[in-house]
């Protein structure tokens, strides 16, 4: 390379750094398929009950007493309807549990991209403050590229000996531009990486906020329609809930679909059933996760997670990304996701029964595995 085309060559290099160190510049970069479910016999309806005058307005978009124009409705179809309300408030507490779950993991990311931010900021002025001793030094030295001074010596060796400075300083120079390059371009993807996060978590919790509305409501009217029955009344409800639970059970079993179950559980199987177990008699909270109250997915994923095998939190989630098991095949240990909703959940522990949380007003208890409407199983240690 000539004289003239190197010194041509370092001007131009000193320009573009004294454009990357501009106000300008630093302004941009700071802105920058299931087995069918069990349909259990019909029930003989009881004789109808009198009912409070207005009793049940529950508020939730479901009628409480709405047995016609007689006021009377019976125990059955009261009990139904409870069923249905708390149904709906375990589909509503599977998507608060989510909701929260992805929240949770939403501030983590937001909280570890604002750290990025940070640094990625403090990288930057570093590089500015290089690029900016860089352009002032080079004023200093009159405002002429080092090919300028050379141009200007009749010493040979002085001449080759600059030669092989001006290169390190090129490369120098050509890697500062890149680095401060690469960090703006790091700046301005943090930014809109948090700004996609931070829109993801609003979503998350207004959410969370929705379901638990929902849940709320739910239960108020369950609760609404029991408030509004007589001592005896709730006792006869209570046996009609049983008697159901029990047709159900019954239908399951007769069905011959367990003759065959007879299998043991894996050692981590047997440590979760002694960990659900030993929650008997504690009551169910819905979102809870122990240690003093479970709802019925929180109590299913504490007891693999005391296992050493941690699964999804929600019954829905534990449907969807479990290994999927037939029936006939399943062992102790296992989970019997329950309606079409996957809104429910229980461990098998054998002999036909499973542990689970039932329900608000519910203690964690024994129950027959085929007492509800069964959707699948999956097994957590597959």
């Amino acid at each position: 390379m000539s004289r003239r085309r190197c010194a041509t060559a370092a001007i131009t290099l000193v320009c573009a750094l004294a454009v990357l160190v501009s106000p300008d510049m630093m302004n941009r970069a700071y802105a920058a398929p299931a087995p069918p479910p069990v349909s259990s016999p019909p029930a003989v309806p009881p004789p109808p009950v009198e009912l409070p005058p207005g009793a049940g307005a529950s508020g939730a978009g479901t009628p409480a007493w709405s047995g016609g124009t007689s006021g009377k409705k019976s125990l059955e179809d009261v009990r139904a309807e409870i069923e249905a309300l708390y149904e709906q408030a375990a589909s509503a507490t599977d998507a608060y549990n989510l909701a929260v779950e992805q929240t949770e993991k939403q501030s983590t990311e937001v909280a570890r991209l604002a750290e990025d931010i940070v640094k990625g900021q403090l990288r930057l002025d570093a590089l500015k403050q290089q690029a900016g001793a860089a352009a002032r030094a080079q004023y200093r030295s009159g405002g002429l590229p080092p090919e300028a001074h050379l141009m200007l010596t009749d010493d040979p060796r002085l001449f080759l000996d600059g030669v092989g400075r001006i290169r390190q300083s090129q490369k120098a120079t050509q890697e500062l531009i890149d680095e401060l390059t690469g960090a703006q371009d790091d700046l301005r993807t943090y930014t809109a990486d948090a700004g996609t996060q931070w829109q993801k978590l609003e979503t998350g919790l207004a959410a969370k906020e929705k379901a638990k509305k929902q849940i709320t409501e739910r239960i108020a009217a369950a609760e609404e329609l029991e408030a509004g029955l007589q001592k005896e009344e709730l006792a006869r409800l209570a046996q009609l809930e049983s008697e159901a639970a029990m047709r159900a059970q019954t239908a399951w079993l007769s069905s011959g679909v367990v003759k065959d179950i007879n299998r043991s559980a894996s050692a981590r199987g047997k440590k979760a059933i002694a960990f659900a177990t030993e929650q008997i008699g504690k009551p169910y909270v819905w979102g809870a996760e122990g240690p003093s109250s479970y709802d019925c997915s929180g109590l299913t994923s504490q007891a693999w997670a005391a296992a050493g095998r941690p699964i999804p939190r929600t019954s829905q989630e534990q449907w969807r990304l479990l290994p999927h098991i037939a029936i006939r095949d399943m062992r102790p240990g296992d989970l019997i996701i329950y309606h079409q909703d996957a809104s429910h959940v229980g461990m098998y522990i054998g002999d036909g029964a499973i542990v689970h949380a039932p329900r608000p007003g519910r203690n964690v208890t024994l129950a027959g595995a085929g007492s509800m409407q069964i959707l699948g199983v999956v097994r957590p240690d597959k």
